[in-house]
């Protein structure tokens, strides 16, 4: 089962990702985690991605899809992954369509006020990386380890709303372009970890 999973930041898609993979034994098939890979490991691909990113430059679709025509290919993929992180948009989509069949695209639905509201109430703590929100630590302190808690720079009100306005603009016409092939399945990703996982199972029977 070839799955795409879709949400926006903060929506809680890579807690999701992480129990769907470990449920049917699948890949996880992040692209971000590829890019990195490949840059370590001084892959060509990995060598022309580097390129890119150090001029400042978004990877080109097409680098992309090469590297995760590779991946795909792998044995662990042969009966399924899960992809994060692409495509982003419609015509990211297409080409998509044109290494790999995608089975079900899920979608994470989300009220995107709420998880402006949810992300900028979030607090770290920078040494032992324990999270949490900042209404259960009223004292700015780390239940872990007793260190102070910090907001992270992406977690900023107006760094998440504007994350937020870029993700809604990108990936509305993705979410039609699913639909449209009659693959995509919306969950209710405002619901609890347990019950967004259950729902999930349900849509993939």
């Amino acid at each position: 089962m070839n799955l795409i999973i879709m949400g926006a930041p903060g929506s809680g898609k890579g807690t999701q990702a992480a129990l769907i993979c470990k449920t049917h034994d699948i890949p996880h098939v992040s692209t971000g985690d590829l890019l990195r890979k490949n840059i370590a490991d001084g892959t060509e691909l990995g060598k022309q991605a580097k390129a890119f990113m150090d001029a400042g430059a978004l990877v080109p679709d097409e680098l992309v899809i090469a590297l995760l025509k590779n991946r795909i290919a792998e044995a662990d993929c042969k009966k399924g992954f899960l992809l994060d992180g692409f495509p982003r948009n419609k015509a990211q989509a297409e080409i998509l369509d044109t290494i790999t069949h995608i089975d079900i695209a899920l979608n994470l639905d989300t009220d995107l006020n709420k998880l402006v509201d949810r992300m900028a109430s979030r607090r770290v703590c920078p040494v032992c990386g324990y999270s949490t929100s900042a209404s259960l630590a009223p004292d700015g302190k780390c239940k872990e380890c007793g260190a102070e808690l910090i907001i992270r720079d992406d977690d900023k009100r107006e760094v998440v709303e504007n994350r937020l306005k870029v993700y809604e603009k990108n990936t509305a016409p993705l979410i039609d372009y699913y639909k449209a092939k009659g693959v995509l399945k919306n969950i209710d990703g405002m619901q609890s970890i347990d019950a967004v996982n259950a729902a999930i199972e349900a849509a993939l029977k």
